[in-house]
């Protein structure tokens, strides 16, 4: 799939068949997070797989609009050392970002569906995933194979984004709209 056709076209997906991502499709995700940029190359993050069931419908407790999670085929924590810590780098956020990002173009790429989840239960999220406390879990990814095959192919939606010329300027904030 051409990166500029999947990035245009990638749509958040909630609604999954109920399989596992087959090994394959789930290597390929990780290996994209994997080798996702980050700060000074530290690579300060950890990915935990999910696919059980009963795991995956705790974990739609996390957050206000997690409740995706419980009809995820399989789900991805991104756990990294705790962004609000105290002289913790804003990287660990951009970085996390960028990882997610590249999972979720990779499955889309594959005709995998995908949304996150922010964790706001840490606590709850912490007891089920049981990373160490010096870690955090900020985003899981939801990952599945599409409920319904019209999910995938809908046109985008009319006015779902804003234009370059509402979002662009030139040389200065409050320049000449476009480049």
């Amino acid at each position: 799939m051409d990166v500029e056709f999947a990035v245009s076209r990638m749509r958040a997906l909630r609604h999954f068949r109920p399989e596992p991502l087959a090994q394959p499709d789930l290597t390929a995700v990780l290996e994209a997070g994997r080798h996702a940029g980050s700060s000074k190359n530290q690579q300060r993050w950890h990915f935990i797989v999910i696919n059980d069931r009963a795991t995956l419908a705790a974990l739609a407790r996390v957050g206000t609009s997690a409740a995706h999670l419980a009809g995820a085929g399989t789900a991805i924590a991104l756990v990294t050392p705790d962004p609000r810590a105290e002289d913790a780098p804003l990287s660990i956020v951009w970085d996390s970002g960028r990882a997610a990002q590249n999972m979720m173009l990779v499955a889309w790429g594959r005709g995998i569906g995908s949304v996150p989840a922010t964790v706001y239960e840490h606590t709850l999220c912490r007891e089920i995933l049981r990373y160490p406390p010096d870690r955090h879990c900020e985003y899981i990814l939801s990952f599945g194979y599409p409920a319904a095959v019209e999910l995938v192919e809908r046109p985008p939606r009319a006015g779902g984004r804003l234009s370059l010329d509402e979002v662009v300027f030139s040389e200065h904030w409050g320049g000449k709209r476009g480049w």
